[in-house]
């Protein structure tokens, strides 16, 4: 199992094609993950992307948009090892870990409630979604 472990869901209630143009985005995944080389490996169209990301920390991304009722819930997962954790595992590595867990799971959640203050605007709780968008 990976050092760096995260997954997450949001429910956004929006378009699944916009959510779909949004992560397609490469400027988005440089915002997102700042500090990540990513390479798609697995480009699913509405359903999100897959990719792998390469260097220091290696392993994989992932971004999965499942319709749900009149939105999308985003899946959100990280899995990712340090380099130093392949060359010797230790209390200090762990220590890094547990702080990059935390730094992309924060920053993570600022983005995707961003992403869904944008994208849902001004709508009342419980209400449905404007038909505006790019559909599903």
């Amino acid at each position: 199992m990976a050092m760096i472990d995260l997954a997450d869901e949001t429910f956004i209630v929006a378009a699944r094609g916009d959510l779909a143009a949004i992560v397609h985005d490469p400027r988005r995944w440089q915002e997102w993950w700042p500090d990540l080389e990513l390479v798609v490996f697995m480009d699913r169209g509405l359903d999100g992307i897959r990719w792998s990301a390469v260097g220091n920390p290696a392993g994989s991304v992932e971004i999965w948009l499942e319709p749900v009722l009149d939105g999308v819930l985003v899946h959100h997962y990280v899995r990712l090892d340090p380099a130093a954790v392949a060359a010797e595992p230790s209390s200090r590595t762990e220590h890094r870990a547990a702080r990059m867990r935390k730094r992309y799971a924060t920053a993570w959640k600022q983005s995707v409630w961003a992403l869904k203050d944008a994208l849902e605007g001004n709508r009342v709780v419980g209400a449905p979604r404007s038909v505006e968008g790019s559909g599903d």
